[in-house]
């Protein structure tokens, strides 16, 4: 789990953030979660490298694969 956290901005129809929303709900998870977990299996798919933020100084982790 990342120590830091930084907003991202998302501009989304209405409709599809009430749809996403209610699902995320169903599920037992926030949207921030959810797209977090995007944005890692999206890194990771592509083949980029990235340290949670705080991580590397703490534990001395290379960057992840």
């Amino acid at each position: 789990m990342e120590l830091k956290t930084a907003r991202l901005t998302v501009l989304i129809d209405p409709a599809k953030k009430h749809a996403f929303e209610q699902l995320c709900g169903r599920q037992d998870m926030t949207p921030s979660q959810i797209v977090r977990k995007l944005i890692r299996d999206y890194l990771v798919l592509h083949g980029e490298e990235f340290i949670p933020s705080g991580l590397a100084k703490k534990t001395g982790r290379t960057p992840r694969k």
